[in-house]
Order: structure tokens, then C-alpha cells, then sequence
């Protein structure tokens, strides 16, 4: 018997049976679920899945290490044993290989432990975390580039160009077979590939290329020869050369003849898009986890920051960021689940799902694709993608208006978000806490927690419920369910102030989604009027913050050089931030750290929320303890106060205004007039509405004479939504 703090656990020293290994997991956390025999089946909060093709809708997940009832297992049996040398053999045959995860309630510390036994998430390069360009289609040279001088003209950026498997020759003589496999530019579509990535490279975008190795290398290859005298084949007859990715030879000739010509020319990283199974020569081995494990070390080899897109292989690929989802419907169901498995992902340690935002293929067209952008850049990778159907491609202006406006707005605020979004990226890292974490991690003994499937923490200062669901017809918003912990939380868009502790059905028009900051938070971001992926993805000179009141707050912002390994060794720069509540203070202070990695002086854009007119007049700002002028704007439609500061980045910088400037009402004449205005409902019933909600009762009896003229339900939700918030 061993017992610890949290577990008991017996166990025969003879066998594992259900009778002879047994482990309790101590806390009371259940009368009679807390206890596992060997060989019992687990229910646990799940994890993730290999892939989503094909998906329409939900999917079966894979186990994760938390579970309500305090326990869940990992069987690591099959998995191969790594080298020295940095190859890798079979486990011996009949070996049982478990891990035990019996932290209770604590999911944050069972995490921590996971990163411990299987190493840590990498951070990801900075150009990464803006918008990602993806589509099966056969561009030319000629064709994408118009096609992003067209993103530019309208100022929606761009940081990361996906070429699908159009980019190599893809009709071949059918006695190669198929041209799925190619690693051979198409130079009718791409005369010049140099030419090509280079200009991409300038317009500030990196590139990856779809590649399927299966196939192997064939006779019309151009790198044919050299890969089969590699390999020992008879290239005079055009044998094939076989994909055997179990042979170090093979891997070896795979990267010098395939892969490394293509990165001289400008490739930045690789697409793994493999779809042939799990199996190849050695017995247990997944092919998939050869390619992540190589192509993620090979791609560091010349220092930089290494990076892979590829499918997801099980526990421990984590280490091997960034993960492609697969081929999904377009559909609102398969909209509904994405949340979800994006979150539950966390569980098993996977925080860098990249999803084709907007579905792949089959479906509809309709104001799905609007929300699943929203979504999607409240998600860990913003990659747009499609099939290559004529008609499906996911250019915002190729839809309706509102629907054009509405991807718009999103794919330039995820670019105004990569400040926020690269010290998430750090903290993934430093702390072990994925960008996205289920709401039960912060409130593990909340059953509201649990029950709302789709909504998380995005990073430290953000909590998103997404709309998975289409606008309520005449009413011309969608409802989603969304839980408020204790405390005050802030609509980012709408500015609504809702208390918390209860959970409530709110509503959006499609201009966004449930988005909120908890009263104290502090959001940074870049300048929305300067968006360039050339300059998103370096370290910017104009930084904003918005500093939502009512409660303390402090966040911190990590800098580095944005894409080599320095990181590992502590060379970067942080800078503090913090709000007094009390003292209604905001101060950011001197930058600690290299400092040759940040510019010498920066202009601060502070936004501070919900702040009345006179907010404007009662500004004080400090630079290292000295008055000076700073610009003050206040935006009345709004209520928002804007202080712009230039200041050094050694400097300490102070902002007081005033407790009597913060704006605690919702408006909620306004907003409802301004809601009952576009509705499509009889006019009529519009004035007894407005009538009854400017009529001077109190709230409780304003809902009651809702309530009592029988009202749609949908309709009285709406009221309600903003009648209590």
C-alpha cells in the first residue's frame, strides 16, 4: 500500500488485475467513482482527436488526465523508446506501460506534471499568431499575388501564406499512379518560385507548403535520381523510391532531397498533411509522430525558432506545434463542436489546434462563415481555408455585406490582438497553460463550469463564449448561453456590464460575439489604423491598452526577438502593468529585461472603459514621477477615455483619474430602443414595449408586464439580457 496526499493505492506485486491493483484518489469527490481498478474503464473530460476530415459535426474523443472524479490514465504501452543517439526502437513485447493521474480537482497541477513527464509546448514564431491565407485551389504566381494585393488595398493582413499540393506538378503519367505525392514545383503555375517567396517575404508573410509523403518519390520527380541512388534503387528503371519513414537512411535522404532545396528557395516551414493511417515497417510505430518528431528538429537546424503543421499523433505531440484539424463540413454543426474540441484539447495538453476556419468543404454558404471567423479569431491559429470549389472560397467580399464587414473586422483585430497574443504564447510556455483553458480549470467545483461546453479562458485576461448557432429570424441576433463567474465582466464589444455568479442568455447581432474582460483586466494590443503584416510581426513602437475598471488588475507583456530560441535562455524583455482600483491609477512600468529588443521609446495608446465625459478633465499623467501633458480624447458613443503617452521604455509611466469618471449604467433605454429598432416586429408592439422599459418602474416589475403580454420568448430574452445584465 503506498499512500500520498492524494491517492491510495493497493497493489499485489503480482499481476495488474482488477483485483490486484486498485487506486483511491482522496477529497471526497465522489461517494463511489474516486476508485480505479486495473483494466475499469476511465470517465474523464476527454482530449482531443487525430482529425476532424470528413467530420460533419461531433467526433469521438480520445481520453485526456482530468476527470471530475480526480483520476484518469494514460496507456503508453504501444509508444516507441528514444534513443541516445536520437532514433528509436520497439518496447518489448508485452510490457505495460500506465500513468496514473490522480490529482483530483487540481487540473492545473496534473497539466503541469503532464509538461513535466513529457516536455514542454515550444513557443511558436510571432508571425504565427496573425491570419494564415489557405485554400485548395490552383493559384498561379500571378493569381495570389493579385489576390493579396487586393487583402492589402483593403487593409486586411496577412502573416502567413498556406500553399496547398497545387504547388508541385500534380498531373503525372498514370504509371507513377497519382500525383498526391510531389515535391516538383509546377512551373507553369510558379515559373519562378524564388521569385515567388521572395515577394511574399517582402509583403511580411512566411510559407509553408502541403506535402503527403505516402507515395514516396517517383521516375518524373526532379530530384528523382539523387533520392534513389540515396536509397540504393534503380532509378535507370524508375523504381520507386519507397516512403519508409522507419529507416534512418531514408529520413536522412528525405530532408537533403526533398525538403531542404525548397527552404533555400524560401520555404519557411512544412505542411505534413498525412491521411495513409498509422502503421509502416516496424511494429507500434505511427508514421505521423516520425514526421512531427524529424521535421520539427530538422527545422531548427539553422537556430531559428522551428515550427510544423501537421496532424495531430497522439499524448506528447504537443512538443510538435502547430496541428492541422483536417477536412470539416461547412456546417453549423460542425461550427457547434469546434469550441469544444479546441478546448478539450487542453486536457490532454494540446493548446495549438489550427482549424480550416470557415469549414472545408460541401455545406453552404451564409452568415456561418461571418461567425465561424469570429470564432476563429478567438481561437489559438487564424487559418482561413477551403476546398477548391469555385464558389467556396472564403475572400470576405465574395459574401454579403454584413457578412463581408463582419470577417473584415475580425481578421484585423486578430492582428491587433498578436501583442496579446505572443505573451499567451510565452506563458504557454513558461507556466505550461495553454491559450485556451476550459472554464472548469479556474472553477473546478462549479457545475456551471461544466455544462457550458463552449465557452474558455482566452489566455489571462479574456473570457469568449462563441455563436455556433444562426441569428433568430426578425430578431436578427443569436442567443448563447454563457456562464458569469463571481464577479463584474465587460462586453469587449458592446461595452454591456453584467454581474456575475448566475448564468444568462445573451444575444448578438452578427457585428460580434460574447467576448468579456473581468472588471480589472488589462488588454494589450497594436494600433488598428496601422495594420501591415511586415510590422505585426515585429516588436511594435505604438502598444495599446484597455483598462476595464471596478477591480484591481495586473498583467505583463513578454517581448523577444520574435523567432529564435533565445527564449529558452531568459533573453527578452518583460513590462509590468497594473490597475489600482482604489487609487483608479493605471502604471506601466520600465521595461526589465534586454532592452535592445524593444524600441527606446514607444507611444502608449491607453484606453481606459466605461468612463463618463468628465473622465476627460480629471486626467494626471506621470512620467517617472514628473507631470506631462498627454492627449486626451474621450469618445462619447463609447464612453471610453483615451490617453495617449510618448514616453521612453525605461520610463515608469502613471495615469490617475478618477473613481467619480466610472460609467456604471448600460444604457439600457438606449440599447433597448436601439434593439427594438432594426427587430422586425410590429410596430405596435415596439411603442408598448419602449413605453412600458422608459415608464420609471423598477426592473422587476418592468419584466413581470413583459412577461404577462406573452411576448415570444426570444424576444422577451432579449429584453431581459439587458434589462438585468
Amino acid at each position: 500500500e503506498v499512500h500520498t496526499k492524494r491517492i491510495h493505492l493497493i497493489y499485489n506485486e503480482k499481476e495488474f488485475t482488477s483485483w490486484g491493483l486498485s487506486i483511491q484518489v482522496k477529497g471526497n469527490l465522489s461517494a463511489y467513482h474516486s476508485i480505479w481498478h486495473y483494466g475499469e474503464e476511465i470517465h474523464d473530460l476527454k482530449g482531443t482527436a487525430r482529425t476532424l476530415d470528413m467530420v460533419d459535426g461531433a467526433t469521438e474523443l480520445e481520453h485526456g488526465i482530468l476527470s471530475r472524479f480526480g483520476y484518469s490514465l494514460v496507456d503508453d504501452s504501444r509508444s516507441q523508446v528514444l534513443l541516445p543517439e536520437g532514433w528509436f526502437e520497439p518496447r518489448r513485447k508485452g510490457i505495460m506501460d500506465l500513468y496514473f493521474f490522480g490529482y483530483g480537482h487540481d487540473y492545473k497541477e496534473a497539466l503541469h506534471d503532464f509538461y513535466r513527464l513529457c516536455g514542454k509546448t515550444p513557443m511558436l514564431p510571432r508571425f504565427a499568431l496573425g491570419n494564415w491565407w489557405s485554400r485548395y485551389y490552383k493559384y498561379s504566381e500571378e493569381s495570389y499575388n493579385e489576390l493579396m494585393d487586393k487583402f492589402q488595398e483593403k487593409n486586411i493582413p496577412f502573416s502567413v501564406a498556406v500553399i496547398d499540393m497545387d504547388w508541385h506538378v500534380t498531373d503525372v503519367d498514370p504509371k507513377y499512379g497519382s500525383g498526391w505525392t510531389g515535391y516538383t514545383w509546377n512551373k507553369e503555375l510558379f515559373p519562378d518560385p524564388k521569385r515567388f517567396l521572395d515577394g511574399l517575404h517582402k509583403r511580411g508573410m512566411r510559407t509553408t507548403l502541403n506535402v503527403h509523403p505516402a507515395d514516396g518519390v517517383q521516375g518524373w520527380e526532379e530530384m528523382y535520381e539523387d533520392m534513389a541512388k540515396a536509397m540504393g534503387v534503380d532509378y535507370e528503371n524508375e523504381d520507386p523510391v519507397v516512403c519508409d519513414p522507419a529507416s534512418p537512411k531514408f529520413m536522412e535522404a528525405y530532408f537533403k532531397y526533398l525538403h531542404h532545396p525548397r527552404e533555400a528557395e524560401g520555404v519557411d516551414f512544412w505542411w505534413i498533411d498525412w491521411q495513409q493511417g498509422s502503421n509502416c515497417k516496424v511494429e507500434g510505430l505511427d508514421p505521423l509522430w516520425i514526421f512531427n518528431h524529424f521535421h520539427y528538429l530538422d527545422n531548427k537546424r539553422d537556430g531559428r525558432r522551428p515550427m510544423t503543421f501537421s496532424r495531430y499523433a497522439g499524448p506528447g505531440s504537443h512538443r510538435y506545434p502547430i496541428g492541422f484539424s483536417g477536412d470539416t463540413h461547412i456546417t453549423w454543426e460542425s461550427l457547434d463542436f469546434q469550441p469544444y474540441f479546441t478546448t478539450t484539447a487542453t486536457n490532454i495538453g494540446y493548446g495549438w489546434w489550427s482549424h480550416d476556419i470557415g469549414g472545408h468543404m460541401l455545406g453552404y454558404k451564409d452568415e456561418l462563415t461571418a461567425r465561424w471567423t469570429q470564432y476563429g479569431i478567438f481561437s489559438p491559429i487564424m487559418r482561413l481555408h477551403s476546398s477548391c470549389s469555385e464558389f467556396n472560397g472564403k475572400e470576405p467580399w465574395r459574401f454579403k455585406k454584413e457578412t463581408e464587414e463582419a470577417m473584415e473586422a475580425a481578421l484585423r483585430q486578430r492582428h491587433c490582438m498578436i501583442p496579446y497574443l505572443y505573451t499567451m504564447n510565452y506563458r504557454s510556455y513558461a507556466e505550461n497553460m495553454p491559450l485556451i483553458e476550459p472554464m472548469y480549470y479556474e472553477y473546478p467545483e462549479n457545475a456551471e463550469a461544466y455544462e457550458v461546453k463552449n465557452q474558455y479562458f482566452f489566455g489571462s485576461q479574456l473570457m469568449a463564449a462563441p455563436v455556433t448557432t444562426p441569428r433568430i429570424k426578425g430578431l436578427n441576433v443569436a442567443k448563447t448561453k454563457v456562464w458569469f463567474p463571481e464577479g463584474i465582466w465587460y462586453d469587449i464589444y458592446t461595452g454591456m456590464r453584467y454581474d456575475g455568479g448566475r448564468m444568462l442568455e445573451v444575444y448578438r447581432d452578427l457585428s460580434s460575439i460574447p467576448v468579456f474582460a473581468k472588471a480589472g483586466g488589462i488588454l494589450a494590443g497594436a494600433e488598428a489604423d496601422e495594420l501591415d503584416a511586415r510590422s505585426d510581426i515585429k516588436t511594435p513602437d505604438v502598444l495599446c491598452r484597455r483598462v476595464f475598471p471596478e477591480a484591481a488588475g495586473e498583467s505583463e507583456l513578454y517581448e523577444d526577438d520574435n523567432d529564435s530560441c533565445g527564449y529558452v535562455d531568459g533573453r527578452c524583455v518583460t513590462t509590468a502593468m497594473k490597475y489600482s482600483a482604489d487609487k483608479d491609477m493605471f502604471v506601466i512600468s520600465p521595461a526589465d529585461g534586454d532592452t535592445s529588443l524593444i524600441p527606446d521609446n514607444r507611444t502608449y495608446k491607453l484606453v481606459f472603459e466605461r468612463r463618463t465625459e468628465a473622465a476627460a478633465d480629471k486626467v494626471k499623467v506621470s512620467v517617472d514621477g514628473k507631470e506631462v501633458l498627454a492627449k486626451n480624447k474621450y469618445d462619447k458613443e463609447n464612453r471610453k477615455l483615451i490617453v495617449t503617452v510618448n514616453a521612453s521604455t525605461a520610463s515608469k509611466i502613471s495615469v490617475a483619474i478618477s473613481k467619480d469618471t466610472v460609467a456604471l449604467d448600460n444604457q439600457i433605454e438606449k440599447r433597448c430602443f436601439d434593439f427594438l429598432n432594426q427587430a422586425e416586429i410590429g410596430f405596435v408592439l415596439k411603442d408598448e414595449i419602449y413605453g412600458l422599459i422608459t415608464s420609471g418602474k423598477k426592473t422587476t416589475v418592468i419584466l413581470s408586464e413583459l412577461k404577462a403580454k406573452e411576448l415570444d420568448t426570444e424576444l422577451y430574452g432579449v429584453l431581459t439580457e439587458i434589462l438585468t445584465a
